[in-house]
């Protein structure tokens, strides 16, 4: 097996590619040890010292680092630790927990339906695609008076271009293709 690594624009962040499907849907972002409990991938990694938040894709694993650790001192374990989970033949998210696990946009109805119809279809077509590129996601969270609430997750989570690509990026595409939208904010969950 043979399994590359991407660096993300977080520095604190790897993106693992192990050659073969990670999820057959969706993402899954635990972003503590206490939140793995249902993930076998992501004990295994949350197993090693320094590893602060892991993120699952379809086809990537992220893993997110301790400020104080290296890279380089970590990123031997983890490449172990991946390899041993697939050759242990466990799945990533225990059966029957991965439609739980699965993160999605957050359901919304109401007068503002439509408007939120818009907005799923735009980040899933132009912004979802392009962050799992780098390693993460961004879901819909809310939507209120004209601002659009999304969650940040895997690279994407505490990036220091985040902001940026908020703002700059996503705004700008929502404003453009829907008059309604104001601005868009980051929600932490």
């Amino acid at each position: 097996m043979f399994i590359q690594t991407e660096s993300t624009p977080n520095p604190a962040t790897l993106k693992f590619l192990p050659g073969q499907a990670v999820l057959r849907s969706g993402t899954a972002d635990f972003p503590d040890a206490g939140a793995a409990d249902d993930s076998p991938l992501a004990q295994r990694l949350f197993g090693v010292d320094g590893v602060r938040g892991v993120f699952l894709g379809h086809d990537f694993i992220t893993v997110t680092k301790a400020e104080a650790v290296e890279w380089a001192h970590i990123k031997p374990a983890l490449l172990g630790a991946i390899m041993e989970h697939y050759q242990s033949g466990a799945p990533a998210i225990a059966d029957g927990a991965e439609a739980a696990a699965t993160s999605g946009h957050a359901a919304h109805d109401g007068p503002d339906a439509e408007i939120v119809g818009q907005i799923k279809e735009l980040l899933d077509t132009r912004v979802r695609p392009a962050v799992a590129q780098d390693g993460g996601d961004i879901t819909f969270h809310g939507f209120d008076r004209g601002i659009v609430y999304l969650h940040m997750q895997g690279a994407c989570a505490g990036c220091p271009s985040s902001t940026l690509t908020l703002k700059m990026g996503i705004e700008n595409l929502l404003r453009h293709y829907i008059p309604e939208v104001v601005e868009v904010r980051p929600v932490a969950q």
